[in-house]
Parts: structure tokens; sequence; C-alpha cells
């Protein structure tokens, strides 16, 4: 274990170190320079007359956030002698078990490979390059042959491998008795029980305003609605990312809810990123990778037949496609338990290139961003933060490995009876719920409310709230629950989450609940 002053020293040195090659720290020390010019720094007080033109000039402020975002994304330091995998998964049979699905995945790319006689990668013809070009802000219109593409996995897939996990620690008659649990994740993972959700997500209490129940229509806006407007454009002003992480936790406002994402998340969108945005986009229209048409099929599959996200079909591809090109996004492996795939550009052997095989949700965020470079810049800062822990095995508290186990305990523990009757008749309950959870309930809930859903989730930095709310969702429908005979029916009974309002769904489950 390491203590708290070794502990606080190495992550001081890791974000000082992050920092310095940053374009935050070229800003910093170019207007320090130009500060020397002022009539009001004195060389005598040198240090602490920066330090207050920095502070005056908002310069601190954006520095403070820079370092509060590095403590939010990285985790804590682990002990020196502690080796690097563990920083990316403390676990062997995790690891392990992260390893041999990801052989899996790249077993099927590359049989699909063979199968289609199409390279994971290569160079585009200089005709097709200037008809993507052309095309790039209206690729929604093309309509090429996908048939033979085939999706890489499906949620049910990644569930199996889920349920299959075991801890070679325990004896197999063991395994079981570790709480009695009953659901199909058997990993002694530690999660946690209402009382604790209770005390973690205190901001959604009975008695505390929120944006999604107190800004209805029964509800006098000038009661809470008003004032928490007032609020949220103070904590604009201020430009403090902390301020606008605590709060996000009652809810945005829709007209305030871009920017305060933006500033949690720590993008200004300089023209240094608009610069790198177009970098990426020239990167899509030279090289053509096998996981393009694999978005493009995705992409067609799911939003483009969905009543509200269809309209954003061109920005869903500009951003997935440059995704896939963006090797900044390489650096969230270090603390990922997955490890990035390596295919190579035909003719240009050891250029790397990084695929994303199961592209996580960006439509809701085309709601709140109509500039592709901030909206891509948010889409990779929420999957760097967030959504790739839904899809990589690891024990994590939001890991998509703790979420299902979270999920089931919390239905064993406070819906018994439901829990027991799903699992007789062969509908357990996280067989329905996975792709909720997988999705972060993208494509499935109300877009209004998937954004309340989301506001929480970056208010509170975790995605346990996901595992809550599906919960509370067949707490909600318990009673048709309990008189279905068939996973088919169960299904039926949950198949439309689309007029389901989150945070009173959130509020009785954690708040009225009996512990």
């Amino acid at each position: 274990m390491l203590d708290p002053d070794s502990g606080l020293s190495l992550t001081i040195a890791r974000i000082v170190q992050r920092l310095k090659g940053s374009s935050l720290h070229s800003q910093l020390e170019r207007q320090a320079r130009v500060s020397l010019h002022k009539p009001e720094i004195k060389l005598e007080s040198l240090k602490e007359d920066i330090k207050d033109f920095l502070r005056t000039s908002g310069w601190e402020k954006k520095l403070q956030n820079a370092v509060y975002s590095e403590l939010n994304v990285f985790p804590s330091p682990c002990h020196p002698a502690a080796p690097p995998e563990h920083m990316k998964e403390p676990l062997a049979y995790m690891r392990k078990a992260q390893g041999n699905w990801e052989k899996r995945i790249l077993k099927s790319l590359n049989s699909m490979c063979t199968e289609l006689g199409i390279p994971l990668a290569q160079k585009r013809p200089v005709n097709e390059q200037k008809e993507l070009l052309n095309k790039w802000n209206e690729m929604g219109t093309d309509e090429p042959d996908l048939s033979l593409f085939r999706p890489v996995y499906a949620p049910k897939d990644f569930l199996e491998v889920l349920m299959n996990l075991r801890n070679p620690n325990y004896e197999n008659g063991e395994q079981l008795s570790f709480r009695n649990h009953l659901g199909l994740i058997q990993v002694p993972l530690k999660v946690k029980d209402i009382p604790e959700l209770k005390e973690d997500f205190s901001e959604l209490g009975l008695n505390i305003g929120q944006l999604g129940i107190d800004d209805s229509a029964q509800v006098p806006p000038e009661f809470f609605e008003n004032e928490h407007v007032r609020v949220g454009q103070k904590v604009l002003a201020e430009q403090d990312s902390a301020a606008a992480q605590q709060y996000v936790r009652q809810g945005c406002p829709t007209a305030l809810r871009a920017d305060l994402w933006a500033l949690i998340l720590n993008i200004s969108n300089q023209p240094e990123d608009i610069l790198y945005y177009e970098q990426l986009k020239s990167n899509v229209i030279q090289h053509d990778l096998l996981v393009d048409s694999l978005i493009y099929k995705d992409v067609k599959l799911t939003a483009s037949n969905d009543d509200y996200y269809f309209v954003f079909e061109d920005y869903l591809y500009q951003v997935l496609l440059c995704f896939s090109r963006d090797t900044s996004v390489l650096e969230h492996f270090t603390y990922s338990s997955a490890t990035p795939p390596k295919s190579y550009i035909r003719g240009k052997l050891g250029m790397e290139e990084y695929a994303v095989f199961y592209p996580p949700n960006v439509a809701p965020l085309c709601f709140l961003y109509h500039e592709p470079s901030r909206l891509y810049q948010i889409f990779r800062e929420m999957y760097v933060r967030f959504f790739f822990r839904l899809h990589s095995i690891s024990s994590h508290a939001s890991g998509i490995v703790s979420l299902c186990l979270l999920f089931e305990t919390l239905l064993q523990t406070h819906l018994p009876q439901l829990f027991y009757h799903l699992r007789e008749i062969g509908a357990q309950p996280l067989r329905i719920s996975f792709k909720w959870l997988v999705r972060a309930f993208s494509g499935y809930l109300a877009t209004d409310q998937l954004l309340l859903l989301w506001d929480r989730i970056l208010g509170y930095n975790s995605l346990e709230i996901l595992a809550v709310l599906a919960a509370a969702v067949f707490a909600f429908r318990a009673v048709n629950l309990m008189e279905v005979t068939s996973l088919a029916a169960a299904e039926a009974v949950l198949a439309d989450l689309s007029t389901l309002k989150v945070m009173p769904l959130l509020q009785i489950f954690l708040f009225a609940t009996v512990t």
C-alpha cells in the first residue's frame, strides 16, 4: 500500500510530467514572458507578480481545470514496485480474459478480411479520395453494398464471455457462496449497496431540486428552475470545471448543457484542436480501413433507423471515421485493461492504426454540438473517460463487469421475488438489461431523458448510475414482469423505454426503497 504522502507526490509528479507536453504549458510560458514587459511586474517580487498576473488574467483557472481533468481521468498511482500492467488491471484473471476476448475479435476481423479478400488497411486511389472529399458532408446518401460485412460481435456474445468469468482462487463449490449470488455474473467483486449508493448520490435526494422533476409543468419555474439556470450561468462565467461538475449533479438546463459539459471535460476548441480534427479528416480521405465499412454498417443499422438520430447520420460517419484514426486515443490504454490492436497500411509497414470494433454511440451528442471539431472532441473525451469501460473486461467499479454485478445484486437484494421469478422462467434479468448498460441507454431512452442521465455520469464521474437505473426500470415494471412466463414475454414488457422519466425512477428506487 502507498502511504498518502507518497501517493500525493507521485500524483503531482505525473500531472506535472503530462502537462509539460501540453499546449497549455507553452501558452502559460508565453503569457509569463509577455507579463515581464508590464510595468506592474517588479524584479524584486518577480515570482509573486507573475503568479498574480496569471491569476487575474484567467490562466491560473485554466491550469486548475487542466489539473482537475487529469485527476478525474487517470487512476490513483500504483506502488512504484508494482508492474505496469497493474495500472491497466490489477487482477490477473481479468487481464487474461480481456486478452482472450481481443484475440477472438481480431480472429473475426482477420477471417472477414480473408473471406472478402480485402486488407485491414490500404491507401485509397486518388479518384476515390476526391470522391470522398466531395461527399464528406453527405456520406449518408451513399448506399454501398455491405451485405458481406458482418458485425464483429453483438452484446449477447460479450455477455456470454462475462458470464464465464471465474476467479481461479475460488474452489468450484465456493464460487456461489461468496454472497449467495444467483445471477449470471459469478466473480467476487465489491459492489455498493443501497445505503452506500444513497451516500454517493446524495444530491439526487427527495428534498433536493432536480432538473427532470422540478422543471415539470406542474412545478412553477420560480421554485427551482429559474434559480438553477441563474447558478449555471454563474458557474459558466467563473469557468471552473470542479464547480460545473458539482452543478450538473442536479441536471443541466438545455441551453447551458453544451458549454457545461465542455467545461467539465476541459475542452475549449482552440485553433490547434480544429487543425487536429482536419488532420484526422485528411487521414480518413487518404486511407481506407476495414473498420470504415463496419462503422458504416453499424450506423446504417442503428442511427439511420432511429426517429431521434437519423438526421445526424453524416455527423456520425465523420466523427467515428476520424475517431478510428486518432492516435491520441491510444493514451487511454495506459489505464484500460484493453490493448490496442495493430494493422498496417499496405506499403506502409510499421504505421499503426487504431480501430474501434464496437463504435460507442455518439448520436446523442449531436443534439448539443453542431461544429464537427467540437462534437468530435467531446465524444473522444467521453469515450476515454467513460464509454471504453462498457466494452472491456476489468474489475473497475465503472467497468461493465461491476455494473452487471451491481445491477443483479440490487435486484436480488431489493426485489427478490421478481428476481427469482424471472430466473425460474429462464429470463435472467441481465439478459434483458445488458444491452442498455453496454450502450449507456443510448437508443433506448428519449433523448432529453438520456441527456439528463449523462449529466449525472459527468457529475459523479461514474457509470454506476447506469446499473441503478436498470434496476429501477425493473422495479417500475415489476407488477407486469411478475405475470410473464417466458424470456420473450419479459423482453416485450421492457421493449419500449422511450416514455420513461429517468429522475423520478432513480429517486424512488434509491431513496424510497426500504433498506
